[in-house]
């Protein structure tokens, strides 16, 4: 591709050095990619700034810039942008040939129930037959094949990446989520969604924006920006009015209390799901037998039944793909652990997700709620004491440990988060250790309990001063379990050779 193609689907450029003739065969974000003919974007960040590393992305074998100051000591041709971060993603999408605009796309944003509303709507989606992608917290999944990604909404090279080996693989649908840091960061610019979906809003990335105001903005903003075209909003979201009130496209809503266009009702819970009726707008109502648990599946199974209307999936294959869900990594996920105790393993880290999966176990637990839970470093400090508060309300008994205290001290966390627990007299220990936090809880977890594991969720590591060391959950729980039987069969040996010598 040649430079002066990128000018009529980039409005950002201001003026340009160098021959526009030359051409490109790469998108390069970082300046130790070894690239061929590589065009390489300077954005500057709030840790470095790319520009100062222009000559090496030109010895590692980029042939182009784009820039916000002109970059002297190379002798490259460079497009000077208004925003390199906006025009990245404009020049990411046309170096692929714009593959969003080759598929149905869905974009949902909200503080909570991105994750499983994107895997609800595949379920959907691949049950009317479709051929499904999925991008967002837990990777990105083409057909059968799972990519690792380290952020919900990929940045565009690598997102534009996706989407071009989807259209590839024939996918027809694409169920995305959509974060607020990719919206304000420009991740999206130019791609356009058939439908976007607002599952709520809640406390959560303050370090970032703030103030409750500026989140709300933004999240608004993906759908005010005209790159929606329908939407579904969660109607029962106290933020939910202030939203449909600025939309301007054909949107619905959805609940369980305000009157919505789609709506649950006669629903029964039990701790191995929730069985519902969906009333559809302008459609039959739809039974659901849902295998999850918790009024948060309810309210991301409408979110997702919503989008599929819009789209024109009929009923019944709605009801199948919710019937047919398999359980979403790290969200309200049942662990087997064969004790007479469950562990459930959830990505809860912020102070309503936390709310809702301790109201969602104690609806179904015979004995202790008994919750595990830190909170990360370099994020937002006013949800620690928040979490701490709720915990100590709601559980039987808390175990405060470590999340991924990254460049803080785990300590200092802890004690920002026992500020709020001490206050309400629930029982508590603080295990800094995870790993020894965890063989705690399942030593002293009883027949009817339910242990939580909650904030690492589906995440395989534990980011301790900027290194991240392996740590799944899943595999911890197992082994800390074998090494108990193991101990216990030792102990029963020793006590069977104590009787029979005496």
């Amino acid at each position: 591709m040649k430079l002066k193609e990128l000018y009529p689907e980039v409005p950002y450029i201001l003026e340009s050095r160098g021959d526009l003739d030359t051409e490109f065969n790469a998108v390069v974000d970082s300046s130790r990619t070894k690239s061929d003919r590589g065009i390489f974007f300077c954005v500057n960040g709030a840790r470095f700034d790319a520009h100062d590393f222009a000559p090496e992305a030109v010895k590692n074998g980029c042939v182009a810039l784009v820039v916000e100051r002109f970059v002297d000591e190379v002798d490259v041709p460079q497009l000077l942008v208004s925003d390199v971060r906006a025009a990245m993603a404009r020049i990411c999408a046309t170096f692929y040939g714009w593959p969003s605009r080759k598929m149905k796309m869905i974009g949902i944003t909200g503080t909570k129930g991105k994750t499983t509303t994107s895997y609800m709507c595949k379920a959907i989606f691949e049950a009317a037959g479709y051929t499904v992608g999925l991008i967002g917290t837990t990777g990105t999944i083409i057909g059968d094949r799972k990519i690792a990604s380290h952020l919900t909404t990929p940045d565009p090279v690598e997102l534009q990446k996706m989407l071009h080996d989807m259209v590839e693989a024939g996918v027809e649908v694409v169920c995305m989520e959509v974060s607020a840091h990719a919206i304000d960061m420009h991740r999206l610019d130019g791609m356009v969604f058939d439908v976007g979906c607002y599952t709520n809003l809640s406390q959560d990335h303050l370090d970032y924006f703030h103030t409750m105001d500026r989140y709300f903005e933004c999240k608004k903003s993906f759908f005010t920006s005209g790159q929606v075209l329908n939407a579904t909003v969660n109607g029962d979201d106290e933020t939910a009015k202030k939203l449909e009130a600025e939309l301007d496209m054909p949107h619905i809503s959805y609940g369980i209390v305000a009157p919505s266009d789609v709506f649950a009702k006669n629903i029964e819970r039990s701790e191995n799901g929730t069985n519902f009726d969906i009333l559809l707008h302008s459609m039959n109502n739809v039974h659901i037998e849902l295998p999850m648990s918790g009024s948060f599946s309810i309210y991301n199974a409408l979110a997702a039944a919503s989008v599929a209307m819009i789209l024109g999936v009929p009923s019944d294959k709605i009801a199948s793909g919710l019937d047919n869900m398999r359980a979403v990594p790290g969200r309200i996920e049942m662990l087997q652990t064969g004790t007479p105790y469950k562990v459930i393993l959830d990505y809860s880290h912020s102070p309503d997700a936390l709310k809702n999966i301790l109201q969602t176990v104690k609806e179904f637990t015979k004995n202790r709620v008994i919750v595990l839970f830190g909170c990360g470093g370099d994020r937002d400090h006013g949800k620690r004491p928040m979490m701490g508060s709720i915990a100590g309300r709601m559980a039987d008994y808390c175990i405060l440990t470590s999340d991924n205290p990254r460049s803080e001290d785990p300590r200092a966390i802890l004690d920002s988060i026992e500020e709020g627990i001490r206050p309400t007299g629930s029982p508590y220990v603080v295990i800094e250790n995870r790993r020894e936090a965890i063989r705690y809880a399942l030593n002293i977890g009883r027949e009817g309990d339910v242990i939580i594991l909650a904030g690492k969720g589906h995440e395989t590591y534990q980011e301790i001063q900027g290194v991240k060391y392996p740590f799944d959950e899943k595999v911890v729980v197992q082994e800390l379990l074998q090494e108990q039987k193991a101990l216990n069969a030792i102990r029963e040996t020793e006590c069977r050779d104590a009787s029979a010598n005496s």
